[in-house]
């Protein structure tokens, strides 16, 4: 068992009086967790401490070379006011996939998690008690070596903080405008699309500016040699319903493996849709829309967790989807994970992991 030292803060911060008003990612909580890494030492130190800022090293690696992953999951809090988590096991395992892709050390994902428990214990009363608002969960690691060449570091700091937070998109569930970029790519295979490291976002922003600058919140990225198949939008995996039927891209090394689309794929077998996952092309797409079969597009993820798509630009084509309206798939899974999720149906999947 981890053994953590815990040193809780002196001056607590006043809580949001208003959780209407949360927003997402601005608000932090009071403590944080911090574990050292040292080559030869192996991870190590591992404490809790009041939130505050980091000491590093301009010549830092991390702010460099960009060796850096993340994570992001969800604390909710139940009609009863308990907490618990949503498939946090499958965050840790992606986590040491990252780790392996960007060289390092691997952490023990029981150690993750446990840790993670811990400090959401000593903050529990940051947990936001309104519908729809929730404990956003940052676990990340970063390279601290202060040495400006290329190569593996030899010293990380991983960390975890907290964020109560609101709705990811402000409009809610109503349907989003994507804009499919046709210039610039996000992934390939071979490189680090699969990875949830901080490149594939930072090399995102110029796609989600134009984006942006023609009243689109979100870029659906193609892929990255022939600019042709579907892989998924910057914050979202992305799902088709074409005649009835659940289409997503499938995983080939360039396509985040999200936690939210494997739940969603599971939900809609357990329900009998048929599900494939495959390559399809952005024609396909467009030729299904102009069959009359194009029934709804949906994106799915951690913040927003479904997000249903009422337009998608292509080029001059604009395809308003299913009158701007959500469909009735990306309802059913909007309900069924939010209701796992906040405790309100049962889980039968046994994905909910208790805080006692």
């Amino acid at each position: 068992m981890l053994d953590i030292k815990i040193e809780r803060t002196s001056t607590p911060k006043e809580k949001p009086t208003d959780e209407t008003k949360l927003g997402f990612g601005h608000i932090f909580t009071d403590h944080m967790f911090i574990m050292n890494y040292d080559a030869g030492q192996g991870w190590h130190d591992a404490r809790i401490v009041p939130y505050g800022n980091l000491s590093l090293s301009p010549a830092s690696m991390c702010l460099h070379y960009g060796q850096e992953i993340f994570e992001g999951l969800k604390a909710y809090r139940t009609a009863d006011g308990s907490v618990q988590l949503f498939r946090p096991d499958e965050n840790f395992k992606r986590m040491n996939v990252s780790n392996e892709r960007m060289v390092i050390p691997e952490i023990n994902e029981e150690d993750m998690l446990f840790a993670l428990k811990k400090l959401i214990e000593i903050e529990k009363d940051w947990v936001p008690h309104t519908e729809g608002a929730s404990l956003y969960i940052r676990p990340f690691i970063i390279a601290t070596d202060p040495y400006v060449g290329v190569k593996p570091a030899d010293h990380y700091l991983f960390m975890i903080i907290l964020s109560p937070s609101g709705a990811y998109y402000s409009t809610g569930l109503n349907p989003v405008k994507i804009y499919v970029e046709k210039k610039y790519v996000r992934a390939v295979r071979g490189g680090t699309g699969f990875a949830k490291t901080a490149a594939n976002y930072a090399i995102s922003l110029k796609g989600q500016e134009e984006a942006h600058e023609q009243d689109y919140e979100q870029v659906l990225w193609l892929d990255g040699v022939e600019q042709k198949y579907v892989e998924e939008v910057g914050s979202m995996n992305i799902f088709f319903v074409i005649d009835g039927e659940v289409i997503t891209p499938q995983l080939t090394g360039s396509v985040l493996p999200g936690i939210t689309r494997k739940s969603a794929i599971e939900i809609c077998k357990s329900k009998g849709y048929k599900v494939t996952e495959r390559r399809i092309s952005i024609e396909e797409i467009a030729q299904a829309y102009d069959d009359g079969k194009l029934d709804e597009v949906f994106g799915t993820g951690t913040a927003a967790v479904i997000s249903p798509v009422g337009h998608l630009k292509w080029g001059d084509k604009i395809m308003t989807i299913n009158n701007n309206e959500i469909g009735s798939v990306s309802q059913m899974l909007y309900d069924t994970l939010t209701g796992i999720q906040w405790g309100t149906i049962e889980d039968t999947f046994n994905w909910i992991v208790k805080i006692d």
